[in-house]
């Protein structure tokens, strides 16, 4: 019913950056959050920033000033700007999105399938 398909990530060295986007598609009705999640080896899932529909973002403070977010509605998209990318940044990162079907009377959280993100020299 809901594909979200993620693009970008890959292999970058200190410093750099990369820019990942992602798409939702189905039979959407609306979509509350959308974001981005990362896990690292060993580690729990973590969120590294989320955008409502109205432009409120919740962005980690590990990423704050370096990562960036945003959202085109009309769309259905999400893009999450990376900046400054420190070799703690390396994981898989996993867009997510809540969404309320047209057949449906509740929000669904719903996950890409992960695009891995390493920074390494």
């Amino acid at each position: 019913q809901v594909q979200l398909v993620e693009s970008g990530g890959g292999l970058v060295q200190p410093g750099g950056s990369l820019r990942l986007s992602c798409a939702a598609s189905g039979s959407i009705f609306n979509i509350h959050a959308m974001g981005y999640y990362r896990q690292a080896p060993g580690l729990q899932r973590e969120l590294v920033a989320s955008i409502t529909g109205d432009g409120n973002a919740d962005v980690a403070d590990s990423v704050k000033g370096r990562f960036s977010i945003s959202r085109d509605n009309a769309g259905n998209t999400v893009s999450l700007q990376m900046n400054s990318l420190k070799p703690e940044d390396t994981a898989v990162y996993y867009c997510h999105a809540n969404i309320l079907l047209y057949s449906s009377y509740a929000y669904s959280d719903y996950w890409g399938r992960g695009t891995q993100v390493t920074v390494s020299s």
